[in-house]
């Protein structure tokens, strides 16, 4: 391992990424007991966005679209359908275990890739899959049939939606060349539109501007959205999809770590144990991705 194949700030950024994500669920846990989900989802999404193009504007980046249609469903699945679901899900679930559920993301990546894109899905993925399912019967355990296995199959659901957005975007960087930072900026401002829409149009409980609810937003605005996608862009200049990929494995570990330390969430033997087999096949699809 060489100094040139692992930067030291790419590999630093990856790790204020996991840290500073890996807080938000903490956050949004405590957002969603002072507003609807979908209105604190739809004003994060539009202020974070509103904060990415801030960010072109002093970078001098160009606001040029490609792939219009393709953007916004890219926005569609990777921002509304994350964000909206996932913030759902932290209504009656906890941070850390939603956390984990959500970052199912690169086995649903590599299914839905074999059939839009007909890549070879090879034994490793296979094995990884088949790890990862037995740790989501374990950790939602249907058969019990709690009030908390709604909340596990919303925190999958965004998983499969962020997938689902990973295919989208394979499909315009095949298309056309992009400027990574513009596609981040409009995808989320167009994956708020779903979610003002629902905002809007569904009864939704009135915001309770608290110290703690408004400390969340801001978190959510600038440390839990913009700095870190603008963070994910320079690591993936830096660092190949693999070591990429195992890096955010922190994201969830810390997660499960903030939401202990801070709302005092401790998981139940069986549930770590499931977490435990989704963690490690994501190790293994993102050794199997590896350059």
């Amino acid at each position: 391992m060489t100094q040139a194949r692992f930067p030291k700030l790419a590999i630093l950024a990856l790790l204020a990424i996991a840290i500073l994500w890996g807080y938000n669920w903490t956050q949004m846990k405590i957002a969603v007991q002072y507003s609807s989900p979908f209105t604190f989802a739809a004003l994060r999404t539009l202020c974070g966005g509103l904060a990415l193009f801030g960010g072109m504007v002093i970078l001098r980046q160009p606001f040029q679209i490609k792939e219009l249609s393709l953007t916004f469903w890219l926005g569609v699945f990777q921002t509304a359908g994350v964000y909206g679901l996932a913030s759902w899900a932290l209504v009656s679930g906890g941070a850390g275990k939603t956390s984990v559920l959500v970052y199912t993301m690169p086995f649903w990546t590599v299914l839905l890739a074999g059939y839009f894109l007909g890549e070879r899905v090879n034994r490793t993925q296979w094995i990884a899959i088949a790890i990862a399912f037995s740790g989501l019967l374990i950790i939602l355990d249907p058969f019990q049939m709690q009030g908390s296995v709604f909340s596990g199959i919303l925190a999958v659901l965004a998983g499969l939606s962020w997938a689902a957005g990973s295919i989208v975007a394979k499909k315009i960087n095949a298309k056309a060349q992009v400027n990574l930072l513009a596609l981040t900026a409009w995808q989320t401002l167009f994956g708020a539109l779903p979610l003002i829409a629902i905002a809007l149009l569904l009864p939704q409980q009135p915001i309770q501007w608290t110290p703690a609810f408004i400390g969340a937003l801001l978190y959510n605005i600038l440390p839990g959205t913009a700095i870190p996608m603008v963070l994910w862009l320079y690591v993936l200049t830096q660092l190949s999809a693999g070591m990429s990929g195992l890096g955010m494995l922190l994201t969830p570990v810390l997660g499960v770590l903030f939401a202990a330390l801070q709302l005092g969430e401790q998981p139940q033997l069986t549930e770590w144990i499931g977490m435990s087999c989704v963690l490690g096949g994501l190790v293994l699809i993102s050794l199997s991705n590896r350059k």
